[in-house]
């Protein structure tokens, strides 16, 4: 193996008596690169090998800072000394990593380090840890880049052998430093304009504001202003029950000539006049009822891969897990278990020439609870090439979250219950679509229609990995689906005529929209590009929404922490601080925040 890697760094980098140091974000990461290399020693907070001195950050060891003789202290925040605009910035290091700092720059300084291999995670913030830390130590020595999607021994040693070039990765250093830059400006500048703001008649109020902070609170707050003024109407809903031949089945009245306008309460099936709802009952009750109906196949797709957000959105959902724990989860499942690919991903597809890697899956799989799935899908040849899961166009930096080749050994409850999730969605988008029939059945008495629904499971497809889980469907994008027909109807033959047996009218009132959960939330953010009136800023963020799917748990963890939301049960809700804050905004006219 010492030979193997000797040949990697002799190729690589042409003074094979020389050393590289290679950084991880954290030290189970280099514990891992170590153990995947073979071949070190331990010296302290670092390894060393014939090739390689291997070391570690502790996530972020240095943050922005304004120059010393540009910054205002903090009793002296006033709008006089507003906008803070640095000619630079600086880097400072954080007091409790301070003496890991110190170490990573003697060990980038070190005569023998010809190179530097940037292995912190593979991504933005990852190239970010890694660039200060170089700038830091003032070292103009070559870099090269480890980009893991998986943390098993083959992936971090398949990962060494092909180590990317610096130039390639500048676009994501600079894209790093574009957003911690703006975030440092708009935070500071914000924050301190808001609780000078709030400070004007005494005392000091802080205020913190934040570029992709304030505006999730602004959707939070967007929806309690809708749910607080809220005016409920009342409507009535006309259902009737008819007996056939068959036995009894159930039939709601609905306007046929509906069309969908202004009035979003407005439904086919709602009356706002009671007399009128009373006036179809009379009419109906009693009468005898002519059947039309049409059944028509339809078939059902599986719902795509995760990325982070529609992981998050489900085990919220199922779980009541937060987005934060649910990122934890899914990052002990990749770093500490490797069982996991890397979770912080925003695309829902596989590259095209992942399928050997999900044939060894799902074969390890095969010794497994799991296996008679993972079996029936090489048994039957469904891994194949196929747009919608294998796409290279769909994947940015990282693809789906899927299980890896190494199954686990020990996982808590909760871990088990995210990789069970992960599992079955990987499973299943395998297996052929679910085949089902649909009846609409519309039932005619005295003119008045009454349109009734069923749902046939013909074939589960897919829907066999869930078993029973699988009755609340989903829809394409793996959300619950609501509207996805009714219950089996009796049959009713050619020509017979029905009874109305019962008719009953309902009386029923609009509900306000619902407050968010952090499952819904993290659609909002997802999709939030839809709800900017700017048409350019608009296009600009259709593809990406508020943060990213490694940020925005962080985000509304922030929101809880400074008191802006509330966690009750399942749902935020804005504080009274909130409010204050986005009317100050609003009149003071900050739209961009």
């Amino acid at each position: 193996m010492m030979r193997r890697f000797c040949r990697y760094a002799a190729s690589s980098f042409p003074d094979c008596m020389s050393k590289q140091l290679i950084i991880a974000e954290k030290p189970s990461v280099a514990q891992d690169i170590a153990r995947a290399l073979g071949g070190f020693t331990r010296e302290g907070d670092y390894f060393e090998s014939e090739q390689f001195v291997l070391s570690s950050a502790i996530g972020h060891l240095l943050e922005l800072t304004v120059p010393e003789e540009y910054e205002v202290k903090r009793g002296k925040w006033s709008f006089a000394h507003l906008p803070v605009i640095p000619p630079h910035f600086t880097l400072n290091p954080i007091d409790k990593t301070a003496d890991r700092l110190k170490l990573l720059t003697r060990l980038i300084k070190r005569k023998d380090v010809t190179g530097l291999i940037n292995a912190c995670d593979a991504g933005r913030e990852g190239e970010l840890i890694f660039r200060y830390v170089a700038q830091h130590a003032k070292t103009d020595k070559p870099v090269r880049r480890l980009w893991l999607q998986s943390m098993t021994q083959n992936a971090i040693r398949d990962g060494f052998a092909h180590l990317r070039t610096d130039a390639e990765m500048l676009p994501l250093a600079d894209a790093a430093r574009c957003r911690s830059e703006a975030d440092w400006l708009i935070g500071i500048n914000g924050t301190r304009a808001m609780t000078a703001f709030n400070s004007r008649e005494g005392g000091f109020h802080k205020t913190p504001v934040g570029r992709v902070q304030t505006p999730t609170l602004a959707i939070l707050v967007e929806r309690e202003d809708k749910i607080r003024s809220f005016q409920p109407r009342d409507y009535w809903e006309v259902e009737a029950e008819f007996g056939a031949v068959a036995g009894a089945y159930r039939g709601r009245w609905f306007d046929e000539k509906f069309k969908k306008g202004e009035d979003e309460h407005a439904r086919a099936e709602r009356l706002w006049d009671k007399s009128r709802a009373e006036a179809i009952r009379q009419k109906c009750l009693g009468k005898h009822g002519a059947v039309e109906e049409e059944s028509k196949p339809t078939t059902q797709l599986s719902p795509q891969l995760f990325d982070l957000t529609s992981l998050q959105r489900e085990a919220n959902g199922r779980f009541g897990f937060s987005a934060k724990a649910t990122l934890g989860l899914a990052q002990a499942l990749y770093e500490k278990h490797k069982v996991l690919t890397y979770p912080r991903t925003d695309s829902r597809c596989l590259p095209e020439d992942y399928i050997p890697n999900v044939r060894e899956a799902l074969e390890a799989l095969g010794e497994t609870a799991y296996s008679p799935f993972s079996g029936e899908i090489l048994g039957n040849g469904w891994v194949h090439p196929n747009k919608r899961i294998f796409n290279n166009a769909k994947i940015s930096d990282h693809f789906a979250i899927v299980p890896t080749a190494q199954t686990p050994k020990h996982l808590s409850e909760p871990e088990q219950k995210l990789y069970d999730l992960v599992v079955k969605r990987f499973l299943a988008i395998f297996y052929p679509a679910a085949e089902y029939n649909v009846t609409t059945r519309i039932t005619r008495v005295e003119g008045e229609p009454f349109r009734s629904e069923g749902k046939v499971l013909v074939t589960p497809g897919w829907l066999a990995v869930y078993g029973k889980e699988a009755r609340a469907d989903f829809d394409e994008k793996g959300e619950k689906n609501e509207k996805s027909g009714g219950p089996q109807l009796v049959p009713v033959q050619k020509d017979e005529r029905v009874w109305s047996n019962d008719v009953e009218v309902k009386p029923l009132a609009t509900r306000p929209p619902p407050r968010f959960s952090e499952a819904t939330l993290l659609s909002a953010m997802e999709g939030a590009g839809k709800l900017v009136d700017d048409e350019e800023l608009r296009d600009a963020m259709s593809a990406r929404g508020l943060g990213t799917p490694a940020t925005r748990a962080a985000t509304i963890e922030g929101l809880i922490q400074e008191e802006y939301v509330h966690r009750n049960g399942r749902e935020l809700q804005p504080t009274a601080k909130a409010n204050s804050l986005l009317f100050a905004l609003s009149r003071l006219g900050v739209n961009e925040l």
